[in-house]
């Protein structure tokens, strides 16, 4: 499909954005500094400019009408130290001085006195989009991910961008086994327009789901919950390994160490981290089989099998766990540019056989 857009993808990682923008026939270059994640996303071929988000800025790209990012989530993470959430009222506060053109060395300065300076990154797309608004080439299309817990983030930045001229749909988390991933996963999702654009006339809205959500402590359902089709089962991502089988996790569960949480083949996985290398997987009599295979993780997250896919660099589990679901990454953009769904849906087909 012919597009009008095209991307400029903050904090871009091993590629899943990309990805889902490339399987939607949309063109995007990714700024991302780690080099392992630059190394797979050069043995795939996306287009990268390697480096700190913070020395680029929107005047570089002028090409782009899509603004889309990713900011780490390690210090927002429930299982990461928590410094970001602690700083949640001053995170507010600093984009409250982004809107009212403070002074960005004086920003970086207040900035750089957290406790982690990665929780200031949150802020970065709310500077370029600002930046590129000041030199009167707006991006048309903002959208934003992350995790749950940086949601009230981007309500904020919906209350600012909204008296910027843009649209914003309620920032809502979205389940990505809801979306045909096989995987439970949420993430908190920001999507705004331009409320001057002629090419997406109307009211962003977030996209709507396909499959059904999952409860791992209700196996059975009385009625669909959102989607026609059931979630996908690892087994049916993973074609070529042998099922039945588990998952063990490599973290606790219900608060105790030793109780490991499992999933079947049967289920969708739980949430890739950066340990999922870790996790064991057993036959169903409880005899040890391969661990999943650096593909097979990929898989999971609805990245191509080997060869279609490669996974290079360093920490590779660690990327995997990063990575946006490129699935949930093409409904996401085809909500935010307004691609019909049948378009959508033959995209899907054509990447995807479940």
């Amino acid at each position: 499909m012919s597009t009008p857009f095209t991307i400029v993808d903050l904090f871009a990682g091993p590629g899943g954005l990309d990805l889902a923008a490339r399987q939607l026939g949309i063109p995007a270059v990714g700024i991302e500094w780690d080099a392992g994640a630059c190394a797979t996303r050069a043995a795939n071929r996306l287009d990268t400019r390697q480096g700190d988000v913070r020395l680029f800025g929107p005047e570089q790209f002028e090409h782009a009408n899509v603004l889309a990012g990713g900011p780490p989530c390690q210090t927002f993470t429930v299982a990461g130290s928590g410094s970001g959430r602690k700083a949640l009222d001053q995170v507010l506060e600093f984009a409250d001085r982004f809107v009212a053109r403070e002074p960005l060395e004086s920003i970086r300065a207040g900035l750089s006195a957290l406790e982690d300076e990665r929780t200031g990154l949150v802020l970065e797309p709310l500077r370029w989009a600002l930046q590129a608004l000041d030199a009167g080439r707006p991006f048309e299309v903002i959208v934003l991910e992350q995790v749950p817990a940086v949601r009230p983030v981007w309500e904020k930045y919906a209350e600012l961008l909204d008296k910027e001229g843009y649209s914003v749909a309620d920032p809502k988390v979205l389940r990505t086994e809801e979306y045909g991933v096989p995987q439970t996963r949420r993430r908190a999702i920001f999507i705004a327009r331009r409320r001057d654009s002629d090419r997406l006339p109307g009211l962003p809205a977030m996209p709507q789901p396909t499959h059904d959500s999952f409860n791992p402590l209700k196996k059975v359902r009385a009625a669909r919950l959102h989607g026609p089709e059931d979630p996908v089962p690892m087994a049916t991502a993973l074609p070529d390994r042998p099922a039945p089988f588990v998952v063990i996790s490599n973290y606790g569960t219900g608060g105790d160490a030793k109780a490991r949480g499992r999933r079947y083949s049967h289920e969708p996985s739980a949430t890739l981290t950066g340990k999922v290398s870790r996790n064991r997987v057993e036959a169903p009599e409880g005899t040890e089989t391969d661990r999943f295979t650096w593909s097979e993780m990929g898989q999971l997250q609805t990245f191509p099998a080997a060869p279609d896919w490669t996974w290079a660099g360093k920490d590779i589990s660690q990327q995997i766990g990063n990575a946006v679901p490129p699935r949930l990454g093409m409904h996401i953009l085809a909500a935010a540019l307004g691609i019909p769904r049948e378009d959508l849906d033959a995209a899907i087909r054509k990447h995807y056989t479940y």
